[in-house]
């Protein structure tokens, strides 16, 4: 009988300490190749610039698991920072249309805004948990949806006047004594609430279950629809975060922002290890997932490459990760 750690250790962990592994030859190779890629405050950098797709990655994650995608975080990024603008600008203080709001309390603001990106969340639980139409087509949609009210309400442009100066508090302000911000000490919180979640609670074994075989699921007693409902919701409720958190940073509710966000997120949680057909994978991993793709984007900008080589050699990065979880984790079965 084999009693060595890598037959005592679940499937999850293997492939979290694999790409653990693949995140430190990464990060090994770029310090070769970028001056000052080792230095304390970039590394600090790598873990912290990608917040908001990590809190995004949480949601995508655990969907991921039940066997749906969510595809429309990053439209509600945009809806949701957008709105939260409009509702606390002033009312009636200009004849410029995008300097006027509807003068509601900041705190009502912010409620309003993420109640209507967990409206998202509900209409793609509608159509998904209830009428079973197909993940991809529905979030590809309410991604749409979402946007087009962004561009709605901004008119194709931005609103960035007008606001009260508690706007740009949560964005900005750090963590006293350092350079964290609040939205980094979010992201935290967010990811140990998500792992307690998963391993604690039997509602995340349930989404293992659903995510394996959802008959079996259903057959066993648990109420499939209604968790995938309150993971939707729960998404929604990360992007709008997001959406709040990322306004609040730049002062401006703007229609095109987080405009591919819903692909880098999905990136993250295959790098780490979850599987798109449902069932497999872990937050800790999907975390790792998003360090490694920031190292990538760190080291990319650090070789003075152009946007179009930085898409190119994420691209390349994550296909080679991906291939050689699925080369590992056969070789293990072997």
């Amino acid at each position: 009988m084999k009693t060595n750690l890598g037959a005592r250790i679940s499937n999850e962990s293997f492939l979290s300490l694999f790409m653990l592994g693949v995140l430190v030859v990464l990060f090994g190779v770029a310090c070769l190749f970028v001056p000052n890629f080792y230095k304390p405050h970039n590394m600090i950098n790598i873990l912290t610039n990608n917040w908001f797709i990590v809190i995004l990655g949480i949601g995508v994650a655990f969907l991921l698991i039940t066997g749906n995608f969510d595809m429309s975080v990053g439209g509600n990024i945009a809806m949701t920072g957008v709105l939260s603008v409009w509702f606390c600008q002033a009312a009636g203080v200009s004849q410029n249309v995008l300097a006027n709001g509807l003068g509601l309390p900041y705190a009502a603001a912010l409620v309003l805004a993420l109640a209507c990106a967990m409206g998202i969340g509900a209409i793609n639980a509608f159509f998904i948990a209830r009428l079973k139409v197909p993940s991809i087509i529905i979030t590809l949609g309410t991604m749409m949806l979402a946007r087009g009210v962004a561009q709605i309400v901004t008119r194709g442009a931005q609103r960035n006047t007008s606001l009260p100066d508690a706007f740009g508090v949560l964005g900005n302000t750090a963590i006293r004594g350092t350079s964290v911000k609040i939205a980094v000490l979010v992201m935290i919180l967010l990811v140990v609430a998500a792992f307690v979640f998963e391993k604690l609670t039997v509602a995340g074994r349930r989404t293992y279950l659903i995510g394996a075989n959802p008959e079996a699921a259903r057959l066993s007693g648990i109420k499939v629809a209604r968790h995938i409902t309150l993971l939707y919701l729960a998404s929604g409720l990360l992007a709008g975060i997001t959406g709040i958190l990322l306004a609040s940073e730049f002062k401006a509710g703007v229609s095109g922002r987080a405009a591919g966000y819903e692909f880098d997120a999905l990136v993250i949680a295959l790098l780490g290890g979850v599987s798109i057909a449902g069932g497999f994978g872990s937050v800790l991993g999907m975390f790792v997932g998003a360090v490694i793709l920031s190292v990538v984007t760190t080291a990319a900008t650090g070789l003075l490459l152009s946007p179009d080589w930085q898409f190119t050699l994420k691209g390349i990065v994550t296909f080679i990760a991906i291939l050689a979880q699925r080369f590992a984790l056969d070789r293990r079965k072997a």
